[in-house]
């Protein structure tokens, strides 16, 4: 029998409810497709920040290095710096393995309303293709003068060429491998001279690669227009580490709340251990509740699937999650009653049924 290792990382937050819900379901679509999980928990995170003084020991990404994939669930803590929760365990992953193309889909399900009005499944049905190792998130920079007047503080966003040009060829590869073949490319670089204009020129030099892809550009503050006004005139979107990071929240909202929202963080030449983890974050006002979304941590999974080489695996789990979301089992977050632990009981059904 095929066995995957998968490091589990809770961490933060509503991280533990909806790794728990989503290793539930992940087991009930491997014992249905014939494959085994070998899981190990890590309990890296703000918790072990303040117990030791860092987010993950330092030899963190090495115990990592001998799995299959990992399988994060959110980080971030109200009592302990966004940077220092951020910086020490979820970018350092990400960075290390160098999960370069983070592939963030967005539709709306079945049964969930969206805010967009004569918006439905089908009318919204997109990939965000995001650059996961530089640009903005470079982590270039520094401050002198620190609490003087005449303080500065530098923020620099790096582009490479190496950089553009791989998440280009992805991003135009993935638009290839979809019905459409449409490919819409985000910039700034009306105002932002160097980094975006080479992001531009690399992008046309890429397309030549691709003659059966149609693509167009995009300034990312229009960008955020035509999501809302003509969702329908996008499919596959690529764009820099920040631009992605805000337009697929907008897009997850879009699609009717955040806990709807996957992420794979992919190495694409396998290399390093892939990360897929739910969009939504720790949302600390909602932990012990019992009503964080899953569906979340659900598709990121079948993300997961799909990268492990079990597609009819992953297309089971997703059809899963699609009749129960159809049947009106909903959290509260997309207008539903259930609870966290009804929505994963209802989809472990699913996934064991026939029609799954």
């Amino acid at each position: 029998m095929q066995s995957y290792k998968i490091a589990a990382i809770p961490a933060d937050g509503i991280g533990p409810e909806v790794i728990e819900a989503g290793l539930a379901v992940l087991e009930a679509v491997a014992a249905r497709e014939g494959f085994a999980l070998e899981v190990t928990q890590f309990d890296w995170g703000s918790d072990y920040y303040k117990r030791h003084g860092e987010m993950m020991p330092a030899d963190g990404p090495e115990q990592l290095k001998g799995h299959d994939a990992i399988y994060f669930g959110a980080v971030g803590a109200p009592d302990v710096p966004d940077h220092i929760t951020l910086w020490g365990l979820r970018l350092p992953i990400c960075q290390g393995f160098d999960q370069y193309a983070n592939v963030r889909p967005t539709r709306i399900l079945p049964g969930i309303k969206a805010p967009l009005a004569g918006v439905g499944p089908g009318d919204l049905d997109w990939v965000i293709v995001r650059e996961n190792s530089e640009g903005e998130y470079s982590g270039h920079g520094g401050r002198a003068h620190r609490g003087l007047p005449e303080e500065v503080a530098t923020e620099v966003s790096i582009f490479t060429r190496v950089g553009v040009t791989r998440i280009m060829r992805y991003a135009f590869a993935l638009a290839q491998s979809r019905p459409r073949k449409l490919l819409t490319v985000v910039t700034k670089s009306n105002a932002q001279r160097f980094g975006m204009v080479m992001w531009d020129e690399i992008a046309a030099e890429v397309a030549k690669e691709f003659p059966d892809v149609t693509w167009d550009k995009m300034l990312v503050d229009a960008m955020t227009v035509r999501m809302v006004k003509n969702p329908q005139s996008l499919d596959t979107i690529v764009a820099t580490n920040l631009h992605a990071d805000i337009l697929s929240d907008l897009a997850g909202a879009l699609a009717g709340s955040l806990g709807v929202a996957p992420t794979a963080n992919i190495d694409p030449e396998r290399r390093f251990p892939s990360m897929f983890e739910p969009i939504h974050g720790s949302a600390f006002d909602i932990v012990g509740k019992g009503i964080a979304n899953p569906v979340a941590s659900f598709w990121t999974a079948a993300q997961m699937l799909e990268h492990l080489g079990q597609p009819a695996a992953a297309t089971r789990l997703m059809a899963a999650v699609e009749q129960v979301c159809a049947a009106g089992i909903l959290t509260p977050d997309v207008g539903g009653t259930a609870t966290t632990q009804e929505v994963t009981d209802a989809v472990v059904e699913a996934v064991r049924g026939a029609n799954a």
